[in-house]
């Protein structure tokens, strides 16, 4: 057995099949198959052995071939250290397969396959740096936001008999026209219900509503350009949407005062109170984001200074991923409706989309890879505590008797380790503010990453 190193963490595994195991393999598929055949002047399975090989013998010999070929690399796989065994999404190819044929009798075997492996690289200086990241801290104008919003949460929604005005709760049928006025029957929405002024709808109504009221019909003619938000699929086309009012609502706003306050929580008896515990849940959402800001930049830092060897099969993975988890967002359209969807509205579908975040997605991959090797490199052992913890993540009333509960605990487990390589990252590194990226109000809840966003499950 002999392993070879090809580019791109790509591997070619040669192996020798002796003569003697092919040959035995052999014999006891004729025999195997002595025993089923039906061949013309012998009884039903009574056929000698030399008729049935001088009818079938060569592709019996191929088929019992190919089929030890594969058992006896599956074999060698397992005397194989992990990081040299195929990742679980590379399929090994079988080289020069036309080659290896006929198959002669009591002949050896040397055969290989292509495969990719998790990518191999030496961690360069990774502790011990001064970074520089985003940091966000929280202001009065935020907390008053946050207060705002708590308000229009609790607000009392009230049917409206007159005309759509801005923050109304409207619920309309929608549909795109084609150009002889047919209805688009994959762009049609029924009963879809958004708050107007929020641009909550895919073909940024808000404006063309105002006015209208409870079942009032229109077709609404726009053109999108480059303030529209609409992206590509849409810049510079005129499109018509048919558009039925089905219920206008607005909201009740409760006034700021202390019954208010208590009313948001037991605890809070005063606005002060309310403001105080509102600032408080915004400071720990700051502080998971700067610490997700924190890792972006050393993990990017550490990316600049080493070359990641990303296998393709690991790439399109992640990609196919990632394009599931888009289809899924269209509420149970099937992935074929998505992609006739988005090449009406001028998109290209399933290969744009994976395209479009291929770049995005190599560099998330390579983050990912460099945890784990932070990871490995550490070999912190997560307590038991920390991995009943972190079994919660996956289900509140998991115990040892939960089906696949071993599983489970194996990958809580692998959380963990992942959870402490990145405060390792965080523990050893100075990090400084950085100054240089204007920021706007608001930004921590809404751009920071997730923390950990670094891991998936490839």
């Amino acid at each position: 057995m002999e392993l070879k190193k090809l580019e791109n963490s790509s591997v070619e595994l040669v192996l020798t099949l002796q003569a003697d195991k092919i040959e035995e393999a052999y014999s006891k598929a004729i025999k195997d198959y002595a025993k089923k055949l039906t061949i013309k002047g012998f009884r039903p399975g009574k056929a000698p052995i030399p008729v049935v090989e001088s009818k079938y013998g060569s592709q019996i010999r191929e088929e019992s071939t190919f089929r030890l070929m594969e058992e006896f690399l599956k074999e060698s796989y397992n005397t194989l250290d992990k990081k040299e065994q195929p990742l679980p999404y590379s399929t090994p190819v079988l080289q020069n397969e036309e080659s290896l044929l006929p198959f002669k009798p009591n002949t050896d075997i040397t055969y290989s396959v292509i495969y990719d492996v998790v990518p191999q690289f030496t961690l360069p200086q990774h502790t011990g740096l001064t970074i520089a990241a985003r940091q966000t801290h929280v202001t009065d104008e935020e907390v008053d936001r946050e207060i705002e919003a708590l308000r229009n949460q609790n607000a009392m929604v009230v049917s409206k008999d007159g005309e759509i005005a801005e923050g109304d709760i409207v619920t309309l049928d929608y549909a795109e026209l084609s150009e002889d006025g047919t209805v688009l029957e994959a762009t049609k929405r029924e009963d879809f219900t958004f708050t107007v002024g929020s641009s909550y709808n895919f073909y940024k109504l808000d404006r063309d509503i105002i006015g209208m009221k409870r079942s009032d019909e229109r077709v609404i003619e726009k053109t999108y350009g480059d303030d529209s938000g609409m992206g590509t699929d849409y810049l510079g086309r005129t499109v018509k949407i048919s558009v039925k009012i089905k219920e206008v609502k607005y909201r009740d706003i409760p006034a700021l005062d202390d019954d208010f306050a208590q009313d948001v929580k037991e605890e809070y008896k005063t606005v002060d109170d309310l403001k105080r515990g509102t600032r408080a849940h915004l400071e720990e959402h700051a502080e998971s984001d700067n610490r997700a800001y924190k890792l972006d930049a050393v993990v990017k830092d550490i990316m600049s200074r080493v070359e990641i060897p990303v296998p393709a099969s690991m790439l399109e993975a992640e990609l196919d991923s990632q394009w599931r988890q888009f289809v899924s967002r269209f509420g149970g359209m099937k992935e074929a409706d998505v992609e006739r969807f988005m090449s009406l509205n001028g998109g290209g579908g399933k290969e744009e989309f994976m395209n479009t975040n291929r770049t995005a997605c190599l560099e998330n991959l390579k983050g990912q890879l460099i945890i784990e090797a932070v990871k490995e490199e550490q070999k912190a052992e997560p307590t038991a505590e920390e991995i009943s913890e972190a079994i919660k993540n996956y289900g509140e009333n998991i115990t040892e008797d939960s089906p696949n509960y071993d599983v489970i605990k194996m990958y809580a487990e692998d959380d963990v380790k992942y959870r402490k390589a990145q405060d390792y990252l965080l523990e050893n590194n100075t990090f400084v503010e950085k100054t240089d990226e204007p920021k706007t109000e608001g930004e921590a809840s809404t751009d920071a990453p997730a923390d950990g966003e670094q891991k998936s499950d490839q």
